[in-house]
């Protein structure tokens, strides 16, 4: 198998992980340093670097401030050590009951069997409307 496919897999692995809860094996596929960049002016944009980080920035806000969040892929783009992989996102805010459906590109970057960064690309307009009351 390629360095390609592999990463491919490696990629499908985090989101089948990621949509089962098992958040403990999508930050196991993460270097130790990873950088994981939020899109700016999203709920939680900016850049948090190792999985710890990724844990506390974003993935225990998602599982506390949303329900039912989802990050569902439709299309994986390999190149190399880069995977760009196309989706859609979707879920309700706790705090206003309100919905979002919003389009995602994701570009992973891979070394060694690790993903060493994350780039997060969304309509974050679209992404903020279900907080507003």
């Amino acid at each position: 198998m390629t360095s390609m496919n592999n990463n491919e897999e490696i990629a499908k692995g985090i989101y089948a992980a990621f949509a089962t809860g098992d958040i403990p094996t999508v930050l196991g596929v993460m270097a130790k340093d990873i950088h994981w960049t939020e899109a700016a002016g999203g709920p939680y944009g900016g850049v948090s670097i190792g999985p710890d980080a990724v844990l506390e920035n974003v993935f225990k806000r998602l599982g506390t401030e949303w329900h039912g969040f989802s990050a569902v892929p439709r299309e994986y783009i390999a190149n190399d050590d880069t995977v760009v992989v196309i989706g859609e996102y979707s879920a309700t805010y706790k705090a206003t009951g309100k919905s979002f459906k919003a389009p995602y590109a994701h570009v992973w970057k891979f070394a060694d069997g690790k993903a060493v960064s994350f780039e997060q690309f969304t309509d974050t307009a679209v992404h903020l409307q279900p907080l507003l009351a």
